[in-house]
């Protein structure tokens, strides 16, 4: 049994465990991530974002992010506004501008005097084998077979997969039956996080998205950007976006190809404690 400090933190409804991996060293098994993840017998999240030093003396810290299912990923809009305010709030560091490693590269949030996180997210990659995609034909749309329906979708990556497709009414969209046969498609062999937008007009859309190893979520970060992208490139939505979201809104601000995606949202914590981790072999026994 390991005992283990946590922080629960939200990012509109996307909820976290914060580990500090800095101050603490950390040893956990994907049995383990999984328990802390389960909403009935652990602590309960979306993901679990782990904190580390920096392995760049330039940077500022390092973070991992891992699914409810124990698997690890690249990057988390979300997550990273709150991390940010998490390495803040603990007194890691008193800078309000970071400089943050991940998978998916160097992010830089920063902490805004309304409460909020502003992050530079990185440039967009439409290339296939980035994100990666198995699908054939230029460009990022593509008809794909889902069930037995075609449906037109936008690819590319925000370091991690996604694939976006239009919808008429986020609120009828078929997320549950659809989600998990777009996640789990043979053209994405690291899976892929489906995208269901509404745009109400060129300067708001509505989302839902299922993330791959979690889930549909109340709000994903990273999908918030790849929906405005995906908007913009179909020449339908303003270079600034209000992406609302099951768990609230983000603005999102992209100036087109060779800039940078911009996020802008809240990060809050929920509750800190301790948490009594089973031993990894006691998980398997049981199962999980």
């Amino acid at each position: 049994m390991t005992v283990l400090p946590f922080t629960k933190m939200q990012g509109l409804g996307n909820d976290f465990v914060m580990l500090d991996g800095v101050r603490t060293s950390l040893q956990l098994s994907p049995e383990q991530l999984r328990w802390l993840a389960d909403r009935h017998f652990g602590i309960g999240c979306d993901q679990i974002l782990w904190v580390e030093p920096a392995q760049h003396a330039d940077h500022d810290f390092r973070y991992r992010i891992f699914n409810q299912d124990g698997g690890e990923v690249a990057n988390c809009g979300n997550g990273v506004r709150c991390f940010s305010r998490f390495v803040h709030d603990q007194r890691l560091t008193s800078k309000t501008r970071l400089q943050v490693e991940t998978q998916a590269g160097l992010l830089e949030p920063e902490l805004l005097e309304t409460g909020e996180v502003r992050v530079n997210m990185g440039e967009p990659l439409f290339d296939a084998a980035q994100v990666p995609f198995l699908g054939a034909g230029p460009g990022p749309v593509h008809d794909i077979e889902i069930g037995k329906v075609t449906r037109s979708i936008t690819v590319l990556s925000m370091g991690n997969p996604h694939a976006v497709q239009i919808v008429a009414n986020v609120d009828t969209a078929p997320v549950a039956e659809e989600g998990p046969l777009i996640e789990r498609h043979p053209l994405f062999p690291e899976r892929v996080n489906a995208g269901f937008m509404e745009i109400v007009d060129r300067h708001r859309i509505r989302l839902r998205v299922f993330e791959r190893g979690s889930g549909e979520t109340l709000a994903c970060g990273t999908g918030a950007c790849a929906a405005v992208v995906t908007g913009q490139m179909l020449q339908r939505l303003a270079p600034i976006v209000e992406v609302r979201t099951h768990g609230g809104q983000l603005v999102i601000e992209w100036q087109g190809l060779g800039h940078p995606v911009w996020m802008t949202g809240p990060a809050v914590t929920v509750f800190s404690g301790t948490v009594s981790v089973p031993d990894t072999e006691e998980l398997r026994h049981a199962g999980r």
